[in-house]
């Protein structure tokens, strides 16, 4: 039987090209784009004056608009129309050490299209990566989170040691730490029975060598840390950020809530 709620959801229609912009957006606004965003629109995606798309900045919700200017030094687009209101997105962040380069942007990209709040690089002992280039990775959310249809753009933090992270722990925030010398206790069991008036948490992911048994004894004499397992396999850094984070919207998140109805 169908989910009579269903019929009740308005149906939106946004355009195909999504921008994530800076400017405010209100009817008549008009935003600027960058000389990236307006190559990208015209000489991409063949838009041209008076073409629609769809515009957000992660406060005012999302806007369809209209391409006003394309040139070499970027474009302008002009707001018309709200499509949907801005909502709050899930208090999570994802804290990890630098991969590989590629490895780093495919975690990010992923980690913002399950909903991700804030991204924190942090520098274990074994971490390989000795820097990370934080507009670069900033540039990968964003383009995810235009493709994602998510309203805002994660946070990239500057990176600093676990030492001085755990330092700085903001109070009220659970932090879930990947286990994988096999000290914590299931991920899926640990998340169903997580406090449901703490919202805030965070997960760290070690590095590709894993983290130093020091670093996870540490860790675990933490009043706000629960050490956590992903099951019998030892698992690529990228790939166990991605099973936490959607083993976690899928029992607790908003992984259970539906997506915006369409025609």
């Amino acid at each position: 039987m169908a989910d009579p709620t269903m019929a009740q959801r308005p149906a939106i229609r946004p355009p195909k090209i999504r921008l994530f912009v800076e400017g405010s957006l209100a009817a008549g606004a008009r935003v600027e784009l960058s000389p990236d965003q307006a190559h990208y629109a015209g000489r991409v995606m063949r838009l041209g004056p008076g073409d629609a798309l769809a515009l957000f900045n992660g406060r005012d919700g999302e806007w369809r608009g209209r391409v006003a200017r394309l040139d070499r030094k970027g474009g302008e687009a002009v707001a018309e129309e709200r499509l949907r209101s801005q909502t709050a997105g899930p208090d999570l962040w994802l804290l990890f050490a630098p991969l590989k380069k590629t490895a780093t942007d495919f975690l990010v990209e992923k980690a913002t299209e399950l909903g991700v709040a804030r991204l924190v690089p942090v520098f274990t002992r074994r971490t390989a990566a000795e820097r990370i280039n934080r507009e670069r990775l900033r540039a990968r959310a964003v383009e995810a989170a235009e493709q994602c249809e998510r309203l805002d753009v994660p946070e990239v933090a500057e990176a600093a040691t676990l030492e001085r992270v755990v330092a700085e722990w903001p109070a009220g925030r659970r932090l879930f730490v990947a286990d994988e010398q096999g000290g914590g206790i299931p991920a899926a069991e640990a998340f169903a029975s997580s406090p449901k008036d703490a919202p805030a948490h965070a997960f760290l992911i070690g590095p590709e060598g894993g983290f130093e048994r020091s670093e996870l004894d540490a860790l675990g004499r933490l009043p706000f840390v629960s050490r956590v397992t992903l099951g019998p396999r030892i698992l690529r850094a990228e790939t166990a950020a991605l099973a936490m984070l959607a083993c976690w919207q899928a029992i607790t998140g908003d992984g259970r809530s539906q997506p915006p109805a369409r025609d």
